[in-house]
């Protein structure tokens, strides 16, 4: 199979309907450099009625939180048989909620936060009393939702209502977990492969919204390595200023497979972790369609590898068909 004509879906009807029209724009053109023929179309529902119009090898998907990363837009393109990037209906729906994929984490034996749930139903006296045990500091997430939208770190109980009543706005049940300090890490993953490691310092306490993509105060730093690092008698890692030990690095980029294998992930992602003084990770989240944008961490890491952002859209792609053709039979796997 020949790749030449492809869709790039961008825009959507969740929250990150701007940031996901800046990833598909910037995708298309890299495609349009890269000599593919390629059609934009700006989602504005869930039946996506311009691909029955068009005769495409793949739909590059932009998208970004729900009928976007939870399975529902590939569910709609493989009813359609149209081959489509990334993980499929059930990896996308696993990573796009946070509290699967920590269950999956926790079951593979994989080291992430430890958390609680709370629902909205429980009302805010239990709430308290079930965050007040388990003590602070901690973080509120809406389990849905990407973009770090609705998240907020609580260190004084007296914050704890305004927190709720951010986070509840975007669903019922929210994921309490333990704060960790430590450094921010992002490991793309391509071909199922871990890229250089990319750390985040962000203008705020933790990488909000603002700090990805309003504020150009936030540091994204591609870590180096060293041969090894030294330890300070109470057991804290000490290296040259952002390089990571050789063994950390390998060990961070390890994890980072492993976390993409154990939901079943496809072709690319982006695994998010902290590491704490101790050198020791906790893995956050998988993102299944991480941004394309000009501050996008992905490109970035891919850059490190030497890969141009045209190259890796075409990537991309060309992962998408090959998986096609190994579902199809037509090509071993």
């Amino acid at each position: 199979m020949k790749l030449k004509n492809i869709a790039v879906l961008m825009g959507g009807i969740s929250p990150e309907r701007e940031v996901s029209l800046r990833s598909g724009k910037a995708v298309a053109q890299a495609l349009k450099n890269a000599g593919f023929n390629v059609f934009c179309i700006d989602v504005k529902d869930e039946k996506i009625e311009e691909l029955d119009l068009l005769e495409i090898d793949v739909a590059f998907i932009a998208l970004h939180g729900y009928f976007g990363e939870d399975g529902r837009v590939q569910h709609l393109l493989e009813s359609k048989g149209i081959p489509y990037t990334g993980s499929g209906v059930d990896a996308s729906k696993i990573a796009m909620d946070k509290l699967t994929t920590k269950k999956c984490f926790v079951n593979a034996g994989l080291k992430t936060p430890d958390y609680l749930t709370v629902t909205e139903s429980q009302g805010y006296a239990e709430i308290e009393r079930a965050i007040t045990k388990f003590g602070l500091p901690v973080v509120l997430k809406p389990p849905q939702n990407g973009s770090s939208i609705g998240i907020s770190i609580i260190r004084d109980i007296n914050d704890l209502k305004q927190g709720l009543a951010s986070a509840f706005k975007f669903g019922y049940e929210l994921l309490i977990e333990k704060y960790v300090k430590g450094r921010e890490l992002t490991i793309g993953i391509l071909d199922d492969k871990a890229l250089p490691i990319v750390e985040i310092k962000p203008c705020a306490e933790f990488f909000t919204y603002e700090a990805k993509y309003q504020d150009n105060k936030t540091e994204y730093l591609v870590v180096e390595t060293e041969q090894k690092g030294s330890a300070r008698a109470d057991g804290k890692l000490v290296c040259r200023p952002g390089a990571l030990p050789l063994n950390l690095y390998a060990k961070a980029q390890k994890l980072a497979e492993d976390a993409h294998r154990v939901l079943g992930c496809k072709g690319f992602s982006r695994v998010d972790m902290l590491m704490n003084e101790e050198g020791e990770f906790y893995l956050l989240e998988i993102n299944t369609i991480p941004g394309f944008t000009e501050k996008s961490l992905l490109p970035k890491a891919a850059h490190a590898a030497g890969i141009s952002f045209s190259s890796l859209c075409r990537k991309i792609a060309e992962l998408a068909v090959e998986d096609a053709l190994v579902v199809s039979g037509k090509k071993d796997a």
